[in-house]
């Protein structure tokens, strides 16, 4: 079967769009069409539903998706434990990080790694920790530099690379930073702005709350860092937010002696051949132990 016509059904079927799906695979349009075009001959059904712009995938596409998934992940292992043996690192080495690693943790790493391996093309995709991680665990990627869950997960090898600590933060005019004590009871008459309830982030502090049979009362969720900082800087309501960020238009508020940390990382299946270029990667990201 047409591997490249399978890559291209993948694709479509994880974005639900023919014009993404050739962005991402750096093919045209009508390329990509045509691949899927060919499949579906060779098949004998139909693999997309076309609505106007809305594409969905038929029982027949639901149905190939897995089988799809696995055989190719199983070819990429292939050529991963033959090109392993020898010769350059090359190829293209696929990551997901969240906008948060990728601008204050992540360009040291990125550019060492460029410099010194400059035949592997690197697929960098800029998507939330939790989104990252689903895409390892599917094969879609090779690794995830991302917020690791704050709950132990066996189905990924997790490797923490930085401890991130975690801050109670307000704008400088917001009445929490006019009081001399603040507890946690304190914190939850007071609107705040966070992460959506999907992210490790939020689990992390919403853990925190629930642990004193408290409630928070959350007025604005995003998962971008950089807006909720904005917001919290004028007075919509407090956050959590990691220490780094914290600045003249911030005030840190500390609460009862209670710290909050988190743990940034990179994860990667257990089950799969790691490339060159990821054990590569690796061994920039946390070089002590994987000499």
């Amino acid at each position: 079967m047409d591997t490249a016509a399978l890559s291209a059904f993948l694709e479509v079927a994880r974005t639900a769009s023919f014009s993404q799906a050739a962005e991402h695979l750096h093919l045209t349009q009508p390329a990509v069409s045509k691949r899927i075009s060919g499949l579906e001959s060779s098949l004998g059904v139909s693999l997309f539903d076309r609505v106007g712009r809305q594409i969905s995938l038929t029982e027949a596409g639901r149905t190939l998706l897995p089988r799809a998934q696995h055989l190719l992940l199983d070819l990429e292992d292939m050529k991963r434990a033959v090109g392993n043996l020898s010769g350059p690192v090359t190829g293209t080495l696929k990551i997901g990080t969240s906008h948060h690693i990728g601008l204050h943790r992540l360009p040291p790493t990125l550019r060492a790694f460029s410099t010194e391996y400059r035949h592997v093309r690197l697929d960098l995709r800029f998507i939330d920790s939790e989104e990252a991680y689903e895409a390892v665990l599917s094969g879609e990627l090779e690794l995830g530099i991302v917020t690791l869950p704050p709950a132990k997960d066996d189905r990924l090898i997790a490797r923490e690379i930085w401890e991130d600590p975690l801050a109670f933060v307000a704008g400088n005019d917001h009445p929490l930073t006019k009081m001399q004590k603040i507890t946690l009871a304190e914190l939850t008459r007071h609107q705040a702005i966070l992460p959506s309830s999907s992210t490790f982030t939020r689990q992390i502090a919403s853990r925190l709350f629930q642990e004193s049979g408290l409630e928070m009362q959350v007025s604005m969720t995003t998962n971008y860092l950089e807006t909720i900082k904005m917001m919290a800087s004028i007075g919509l309501g407090w956050s959590v937010l990691p220490a780094s960020m914290a600045d003249h238009e911030l005030e840190i508020l500390n609460i009862d002696g209670i710290t909050l940390k988190r743990s940034l990382g990179v994860v990667y299946h257990p089950r799969r051949i790691l490339s060159r270029a990821a054990q590569a990667m690796l061994e920039l990201l946390i070089p002590e132990k994987t000499s």
